[in-house]
């Protein structure tokens, strides 16, 4: 019975060995081994057929749920610090980055483990499989005919299922107590990464603020700067204009020096016009009176006889030695506050005529006199000057005595 029994299992063992064989085989020759795989899903707990594919020159292991899919269901990345051991029976709680992962047959979970299956080795494999199997029968044998031992075993046994299981309610009981330590730590963890989030989100607040600060700094400084060049530009317009105001000072204060030496002149010249005015009235009375006494002189000669002779006397002008006649050239002389006339024309008196410019000056002050202009005689018809007597051209002697003012 135990050479029946061990029999298929046997030619069990050997298809699963040749059907690996040909996976292996009809594999692409750019990966080292690819093939069906049973993956445990994390989230359902459950094992899923998957068929693996693994490239050694990425160092990476893609899966896909069929064979002849061409979309990749997921990639299992190996490095450095990467490791494949043999998973426990209980397999607990996984870590982020445990990927569980079961061979159909033991041989093939070896095959996937050294990553490289032989001919030689299989055949190796079977022949040990088939030495493995006599061994069996011999043991079988043996079995029946120490049942005893057999049983006692099966006792040992029991008392070893009755410690696993007490094993595995502990390992069970501490798995529990590690989730909920696992829990508290990720509701740590999480409350961590809030409060990162927060302290992150209040110093990028506090970054805004001071760079918002920094500008309107900046600002103020460039305020700052132009107020101070217009403060600079006003120094100097203020200087110019106290200079322009200092120069305009000097400048009045030498037209009023000016103004006072030229009001000086105009009232000494005043009083020299006056003085003269004074001469020329007295001059102009002592002609009136001449100009009477020669009117009444005439009338007197007028009244006489007609046979007397005249009492003036002609006398030629080409006579060098011999006294000329007083020519009275009569100028009217006319003294007021407003208006001045001065007409005069006095023997040996030169009266020198006043320019514009003084007139203007003299105008201007407060001397009262103003527009002194020549009058000649025959513009003024009712003057006070003094008629001149030209002798009849009749003869050459002197009939009279010259009549003098």
């Amino acid at each position: 019975m135990a050479t029946n029994g061990s029999s298929p299992r046997a030619r069990e063992t050997e298809s699963s060995l040749e059907k690996v064989k040909r996976q292996l085989s009809s594999g692409s020759g750019r990966y080292l081994l690819q093939g069906p795989l049973l993956k445990r899903s994390e989230t359902l707990r459950k094992w899923n057929e998957r068929w693996v594919i693994l490239d050694p020159t990425s160092g990476k292991m893609e899966y896909k749920i069929r064979r002849n899919e061409t979309a990749i269901k997921g990639t299992i990345i190996f490095d450095a610090s990467s490791t494949i051991t043999l998973s426990p029976i209980d397999i607990g709680t996984p870590q982020k980055k445990d990927y569980f992962l079961c061979a159909e047959t033991p041989g093939a979970a070896k095959a996937w483990e050294t990553l490289r299956v032989k001919d030689e080795e299989l055949q190796n494999l079977a022949k040990d499989i088939r030495a493995r199997d006599a061994t069996i029968k011999e043991i079988a044998d043996k079995l029946t005919e120490t049942a005893e031992a057999a049983e006692a075993a099966a006792s040992a046994a029991h008392t070893m299922d009755e410690q696993r299981r007490l094993l595995c309610s502990e390992i069970e009981r501490l798995r529990q107590a590690m989730e909920r330590q696992m829990e508290q730590s990720m509701l740590k963890l999480r409350q961590s990464e809030e409060k990162v989030i927060s302290l992150s989100k209040e110093k990028d607040q506090l970054l805004k603020e001071r760079d918002a600060a920094l500008q309107e700094a900046h600002m103020w400084r460039t305020e700052l700067g132009k107020a101070r060049e217009q403060a600079v530009v006003q120094e100097a317009t203020i200087a110019r204009a106290d200079e322009k105001v200092r120069a305009s000072e000097a400048d009045a204060a030498a037209r009023i020096k000016e103004a006072a030496e030229k009001l000086h002149a105009v009232e000494k010249e005043k009083e020299e016009l006056l003085s003269l005015v004074g001469i020329l009235q007295s001059q102009v009375q002592r002609e009136q009176s001449s100009t009477k006494q020669v009117c009444e002189e005439r009338s007197e000669s007028c009244s006489g006889t007609d046979n007397s002779p005249p009492l003036t006397k002609h006398v030629d002008a080409s006579d060098d030695d011999v006294d000329k006649a007083c020519v009275s050239d009569s100028r009217s002389v006319l003294v007021s506050n407003d208006n001045t006339e001065v007409q005069l024309a006095v023997d040996g008196v030169d009266i020198r005529p006043i320019g514009d410019a003084e007139w203007g000056s003299f105008q201007q002050s407060e001397a009262l006199i103003a527009d002194v202009r020549e009058v000649s005689p025959e513009s003024e018809g009712g003057s006070l000057d003094i008629p001149v007597v030209n002798p009849p051209p009749v003869s050459d002697h002197i009939q009279g005595g010259a009549t003098h003012p």
